[in-house]
């Protein structure tokens, strides 16, 4: 009867363990979003990432982050409580009244597990001249 108390138990609590895990899956990863006269700066929570886990895409005004975390294996232990998500999404809207660069834009995963990413502006002269079609530009 102990030995089945035991598993029922472990059962509970790794369930619960993974319903935590899809919680934090679902919500989006916390960032502040900062900004000076060149450029966005987005600070993104990014906890036990590691730099080729993550993606960092500029899609419809916004940056667009993914991090695909995997667990350590710690010799001789076992998972009793996987509580943390391993897919993380986040998603930041730049205002649209300001002209960005996402060419040049870089993404530092930092050692605190903060990924920052920036993002340079262009003057309005420079988007208008990239949006005009090149036959159409005078040389």
């Amino acid at each position: 009867m102990r030995g089945l108390g035991e598993s029922v138990g472990s059962t509970v609590v790794e369930t619960v363990g993974r319903v935590f895990g899809r919680a934090q899956e679902q919500r989006p990863l916390p960032a502040d979003v900062f900004e000076s006269d060149e450029e966005f700066l987005v600070l993104f929570d990014a906890p036990g990432a590691h730099s080729p886990d993550v993606q960092v895409k500029y899609e419809e005004d916004a940056l667009v982050v993914r991090i695909d975390r995997f667990r350590d294996f710690h010799d001789g232990f076992e998972m009793s409580f996987p509580g943390r998500g391993l897919t993380l999404d986040g998603r930041v809207e730049l205002p649209t009244d300001t002209a960005v660069d996402p060419t040049r834009a870089s993404a530092t995963l930092r050692d605190d597990g903060t990924l920052s990413v920036r993002v340079p502006k262009v003057s309005e002269e420079d988007a208008e001249a990239d949006e005009t079609p090149a036959d159409d530009r005078t040389e």
